[in-house]
C-alpha cells in the first residue's frame, strides 16, 4: 500500500479521472464537430458544383454569343465589301460619263472655234477680194464704162430682186 502514498500514483489516478470526466463531453462533441464540419464541407462542395455548372452555362452562352457576333461581323464585312464594290462601279460609271460629256463639250467648242475661224477667214477673204476688185475696177474703168455699168445694173435690179 505504499503506492497510496506515492504522488505519482495519485497523479496517474487524477489523470485517469480527468480524462474520464473530459472524455465524455469531448466524445460527444468531437463526432458532432466532425459531422458539422463534414456537412459544411459537403455544402461548400455542393455550392462549388453549382458554381461550376453555372460557369459552364455562362461559358456556353458566351460562346454562342461569340459565334453569333462573329457571323454578324462577317455579314457586315461582306455587306461593306459589296457596298464598296457597288460604289466603286458607280463612281467609275459617273466618271466615265463626266469624261464623255467633257470630251463632247470640248469637241463642240473646237468645232465652233473652227467655224468662227473659217468665218473670219472668209470675211477677210471677201474684204480682200472686194478691195482688190475696187482697185482693179478703179484702175480699168473709164467714166463712160462706169456710166454704162451703172445703167445696166439699174435695169437688172428689178429682175434680181424678184429672184431673191
Amino acid at each position: 500500500m505504499a503506492f497510496l502514498t506515492d504522488p505519482t500514483f495519485w497523479v496517474a489516478i487524477s489523470l485517469v479521472i480527468f480524462v474520464a470526466l473530459v472524455w465524455r463531453p469531448i466524445a460527444k462533441s468531437v463526432p458532432k464537430a466532425l459531422d458539422d464540419r463534414a456537412a459544411r464541407i459537403k455544402a461548400e462542395m455542393d455550392e462549388a458544383e453549382q458554381l461550376r455548372v453555372e460557369a459552364q452555362e455562362l461559358l456556353a452562352q458566351y460562346q454562342r454569343k461569340q459565334r453569333e457576333v462573329s457571323i454578324e461581323a462577317e455579314s457586315v464585312v461582306l455587306h461593306a465589301r459589296e457596298e464598296a464594290n457597288r460604289m466603286t462601279a458607280e463612281g467609275k460609271a459617273k466618271l466615265e460619263a463626266a469624261l464623255k460629256r467633257r470630251e463632247k463639250a470640248a469637241l463642240e467648242r473646237i468645232r465652233r472655234a473652227e467655224e468662227q475661224a473659217m468665218a473670219v477667214v472668209r470675211a477677210r477673204a471677201v474684204d480682200l477680194a472686194v478691195a482688190a476688185t475696187r482697185e482693179l475696177l478703179a484702175a480699168r474703168l473709164t467714166p463712160a464704162k462706169d456710166d454704162a455699168l451703172i445703167d445696166r445694173a439699174i435695169r437688172e435690179l428689178p429682175e434680181r430682186l424678184r429672184v431673191h
